[in-house]
């Protein structure tokens, strides 16, 4: 019988987490991500929480020396955020880099089937909660509805065959993020996880989507606002015409 993923020796794997103001949640996202996936190391980039999210990341980086911290002089924005985080990882010679919130919507049991794809040859892993076995636990129907809308918006524009665009629980090879030039990722926030990943799709990569059940956060506020949902309407067409752009120019 073919070993599981969790049996075979695993590449150093990074767990990038950006914070903000997620104090209540940090902890048990910790011991949830280490309990499901012991060998990979994790770092917590936070924007300066008001709430101490940031002191208690140092508590628990000297605990544990799987865990590193980043600190930001601010709240800066998600992309960003994973931007510095892929940067950090790269320089120590990781191989694969994982994207997750710690608020607890992104369920680190779910790892197995990640590393389970990049072991049979997936370039880029979506957790997807738009294909078979994927779902959503906890969203009213205006939060369903701007997250299917926003999803098909995007796929439409973009003519992108892969099922959940927006979601932010990933897996990237480092092979990848070497080859996707991050200098070039202009969005911010909600429009990143669409950038990054129709960045990897426009490069020919081998994307798998793998089911994940998605559960909305308990404590705590979603960071989205309409400056977020307006940047990511207006950099799809952005996206789309740099593609259209670049081939032309082939």
């Amino acid at each position: 019988m073919e070993p599981s993923s969790s049996e075979r020796q695993r590449p150093r794997s990074l767990v990038i987490a950006p914070t903000y103001e997620e104090r209540q949640t940090l902890s048990e996202f910790v011991r949830n991500l280490f309990a499901a996936a012991p060998d990979v190391e994790l770092l917590i980039v936070d924007d300066a929480s008001p709430d101490g999210t940031g002191l208690l990341a140092d508590e628990l980086a000297r605990r544990d020396q799987r865990i590193h911290v980043l600190h930001r002089a601010g709240k800066s924005g998600l992309g960003t955020a994973y931007l510095e985080g892929f940067h950090w990882g790269l320089a120590r010679d990781y191989e694969l880099f994982f994207e997750m919130d710690a608020d607890g919507s992104h369920d680190p049991a779910h790892l197995d089937s990640f590393f389970d794809a990049l072991a049979a040859g997936a370039q880029v892993v979506l957790g997807s909660r738009a294909v078979a076995g994927g779902r959503v636990e906890g969203w009213g129907l205006g939060r369903h509805l701007l997250s299917r809308g926003g999803s098909l918006y995007a796929r439409t524009i973009l003519g992108s065959p892969v099922r959940d665009l927006t979601t932010g629980y990933k897996a990237f090879r480092r092979s990848v993020l070497e080859r996707l030039d991050l200098s070039r990722i202009q969005s911010n926030g909600y429009s990143f996880q669409i950038e990054l990943t129709y960045r990897a799709e426009q490069l020919g990569l081998k994307i798998v989507e793998v089911p994940i059940v998605f559960v909305d956060r308990e404590v705590g506020m979603s960071k989205m606002d309409r400056s977020i949902i307006v940047e990511a309407v207006l950099r799809v067409w952005q996206l789309r015409l740099d593609a259209v752009r670049t081939r032309s120019s082939i």
